[in-house]
């Protein structure tokens, strides 16, 4: 029995009929009070575009007051299908009036045959769905947005599904049966690799939980975040023939680089090809490409000296500094600048940081005999460090005409034996004649003469450089500088001998962390202002402002510092002073390192872990990881504590007592006193 367009047919019980959409109505006595999602209807809506009405509608007729039909139909089953046509209307996809298949039914009770739609029915058991949808794809060859235009979904759920899919039909199985939860099997559907997957699941102790999976199935892969992978990059990885993982379920960060080894070769061909460029441009004798710089690699390092401007670089520089002071004059009010200015400020920056570079230069001849290390830093940039002599590019010492090696004005044979002067030897009694006449002619002061009276000179040096402060800053800065900067040379008088112990011995690839460049960049600028010849450097020193001199003797004495516990060692009184120095200077680790469990988390006790997360966030957190095994009770505790700032114990710094309300009255200072007291914060600091 059908219907024109704009009149609801008559039927009786059990009829199927076509009536046009805009005569059905929601039935008040159907079971769902609680409206349909936007989501739902619009999967139903999709799936009847693509596939048409798969369901018929189960209707009554609507009767008046009176108990005369109205010409509607109510709806006792499908109400979400009617949703969702209407909702094809509102589209335009329809007309309101489309005929739509329905049942009549005026025997059975609405009410129950509404409540029994929904509950006598069982949902698909969410394996068969992921493997249907994965059917689907392989076997109708669509993609996931094809698929997800077909069932009202988005294109991600579809992946994941998808992905789901594709797990092992052994955990699939499993997962049927109950022994996997779906967080579980999502933790497995990180990688396609069933035999992997397999591997792991049979290899889970009791704890299963899904960050663990996920650490077992990626341990021998690259994360995204890692700084090889920052540097080559995704595209350039992939069309390389890698692979990346990606996690459909969870903030994966970029996902997981499979194949380590292509992923290093790749960052090796790059750091090459940077170093090629840098070679040819600068001239260097060699070059030498590492992820990892070599450190004590036992070489001399020069760094670049002062070189004075020609006068075109000259007036340049002076030309763009008065431009770019010009226009900031002129915008100094200004909250946002026009976009020619922007890109002229952009452009001047440019120009004078050009300029600046060319007040450094190496020497051709070490360019010449040098060569220089392009390595991967800890961001996932390529590193350049110029200036390292080999041994063997040493410019060799002076050789006499017999080939003897003068080394400090004494000839030395190639077997490192003094030799001396054939004419001495034969003609000594010539010597000792023209010794007696000296006696009368301008013999040297004998060597005990010559102690005495630099004894007494040092003295009085001793004396005058303790009453001149400024002086002895001076003094003390180049002692430090002559031995910090320059190689093989005893250019001070002052007997201070700065060491710096080398830390790599001590901490694993501490050398490349960010404080370990700061530093490295640090000593290198500094190293690029020093003179050529250490003669020349206490000139060089006192010419510098208070302020400099300052800065300059403080890096040096950094340099110096150790802090390092040794278990060997006892020297108590030196780890109190370190710890003084970290309050005066008000050190916080937690800007230089991290609690992870490779750093600490992995290398300490069970009962160390657990007060750690105890301290930082409560029993609560500690006993929820207080079952777990000794590695993956670190690993979780490293994702408790980020953003924490939690430090171990030998890691804090105290807090100063002059930041406390518990401040002890400053020492009174009677008049007249000898010292003034500047800066009494820091000096408060340091006494401490």
């Amino acid at each position: 029995m059908t219907a024109n367009a704009n009149t609801a047919p008559t039927a009786e019980n059990g009829a199927t009929a076509f009536i046009p959409l805009n005569k059905l109505r929601r039935h008040p006595k159907n079971a769902r009070k609680t409206p349909h999602s936007e989501a739902s209807i619009e999967a139903k809506a999709a799936s009847i575009a693509a596939k048409g009405m798969l369901q018929n509608l189960v209707v009554e007729p609507e009767h008046d007051g009176e108990g005369e039909p109205t010409g509607f139909y109510l709806v006792t089953i499908g109400e979400g299908r009617r949703l969702a046509q209407l909702l094809r209307v509102k589209r335009k996809q329809i007309k309101k009036t489309e005929p739509i298949r329905c049942v009549v039914d005026t025997t059975n009770d609405p009410a129950e045959i509404s409540l029994d739609e929904n509950v006598t029915r069982e949902n698909l058991h969410p394996a068969d769905e992921f493997e249907r949808f994965r059917e689907l794809a392989e076997m109708r060859g669509w993609g996931a947005e094809e698929i997800a235009a077909r069932f009202g979904v988005s294109a991600h759920v579809v992946k994941q599904r998808l992905r789901l899919g594709a797990v092992s039909p052994k955990l699939m199985q499993v997962y049927r049966d109950g022994d996997l939860t779906l967080d579980q099997l999502m933790a497995f559907a990180i990688t396609e690799d069933h035999a992997r997957q397999e591997q792991v699941y049979e290899n889970l102790s009791h704890n299963r939980e899904p960050w663990i999976i996920r650490r077992d199935l990626t341990k021998t892969n690259v994360a995204a975040t890692d700084r090889r992978a920052i540097f080559v990059g995704a595209q350039a990885y992939t069309e390389a023939g890698g692979n990346i993982i990606r996690d459909l379920f969870t903030e994966d960060r970029g996902g997981f680089y499979e194949d380590a080894a292509l992923l290093d070769r790749l960052v090796i061909d790059k750091l090459e090809r940077i170093a090629s460029q840098v070679q040819e441009a600068e001239g260097w004798k060699w070059v030498s490409v590492h992820i990892d710089y070599p450190h004590g690699n036992g070489m001399r390092r020069v760094y670049p000296h002062p070189v004075e401007l020609s006068e075109q670089d000259e007036a340049a520089y002076a030309a763009a500094q008065e431009e770019y002071d010009r226009l900031s004059s002129e915008y100094e009010g200004a909250d946002e600048l026009p976009d020619d200015v922007d890109a002229r400020f952009g452009e001047l920056e440019a120009e004078i940081e050009r300029i600046d570079a060319l007040r450094h230069a190496y020497d051709p001849d070490e360019i010449a005999r040098g060569g220089m290390f392009v390595v991967l830093s800890h961001d996932g940039t390529a590193r350049i460090e110029r200036g390292f002599i080999r041994a063997e590019d040493e410019r060799p010492e002076p050789e006499a005409e017999d080939g003897a090696t003068i080394i400090d004005g004494v000839r030395v044979n190639g077997d490192g034996e003094i030799i001396g002067d054939d004419e001495d030897d034969d003609h000594v009694s010539t010597l000792e004649a023209e010794d007696e006449e000296a006696e009368e002619d301008g013999k040297p002061l004998s060597d005990l003469l010559v102690r005495d009276l630099t004894a007494h000179r040092t003295l009085g040096l001793r004396l005058a450089l303790g009453e001149q402060p400024d002086m002895a800053l001076i003094a003390v800065t180049h002692a430090l500088a002559a031995q910090t900067f320059y190689r093989g040379v005893d250019a001070t008088c002052l007997e201070v001998r700065p060491t710096s112990a080398h830390l790599g011995g001590h901490a694993d690839g501490i050398e490349d962390m960010a404080a370990g460049k700061a530093l490295a960049d640090r000593h290198a600028g500094w190293a690029a202002d020093m003179p050529r010849d250490v003669a020349d450097l206490w000139g060089f020193i006192a010419g510098l402002d208070q302020a400099s001199i300052m800065v300059l003797f403080a890096h040096c004495a950094s340099l110096t510092v150790n802090a390092v516990k040794l278990p060997w060692e006892r020297k108590p009184r030196a780890h109190e002073t370190a710890d003084r120095l970290a309050t005066a200077v008000a050190l916080d680790m937690t800007a230089h390192w991290t609690t992870t469990a490779r750093t600490y988390l992995g290398r300490v006790t069970k009962a160390h872990i657990l007060a750690a997360v105890r301290e930082a966030l409560g029993d609560e957190a500690a006993d929820r990881i207080a079952d777990l095994k000794k590695q993956p009770m670190a690993e979780a505790a490293e994702q408790l504590l980020a953003g924490t700032g939690w430090l171990p114990p030998l890691m804090r710094t105290a807090q100063p007592a002059w930041l406390t309300d518990e401040q002890p009255d400053a020492p009174r200072t009677e008049a007249g006193d000898a010292h003034e007291v500047g800066e009494p914060e820091a000096f408060a600091a340091a006494a401490e």
